[in-house]
């Protein structure tokens, strides 16, 4: 399993996007099968207020823990907003994108996991 560090911004991430109603969110551990990161986060939102909120939310909570965002594409847009803080990265989608690029078919040799997977915060 991924380190404590990328699995509490991963948890850390996964709440803000919760506490925003984000829709459908896939937690995948990719750590195996990619050096790229430890977890992919893909959620979706219904329109492009919902989208930038959630990217709000998800830096301003991953801020208060001290996690850095390392590069942050598709905000103005917003029908793919992606959020890179290294370790994970979160791929916001409207629908019509989400089902286009279809990440989670392409992560599918990624193990599937879910919030209570992930240890609680100390």
């Amino acid at each position: 399993m991924a380190d404590n560090r990328s699995s509490m911004m991963a948890r850390t991430a996964y709440l803000a996007l919760e506490e925003k109603k984000a829709e459908d969110i896939k937690l995948i551990n990719i750590e195996k099968v990619s050096v790229i990161a430890d977890y992919f986060l893909i959620a979706s939102g219904n329109n492009r207020a919902q989208m930038q909120a959630l990217a709000e939310n998800v830096e301003e909570q991953m801020e208060k823990k001290g996690f850095e965002i390392r590069q942050k594409e598709g905000y103005q847009s917003a029908n793919w907003i992606l959020l890179d803080y290294g370790d994970i990265i979160i791929h916001l989608f409207d629908r019509e994108n989400r089902l286009f690029y279809d990440l989670e078919r392409i992560w599918r040799d990624g193990e599937s996991i879910s919030l209570s997977d992930l240890p609680e915060e100390e």
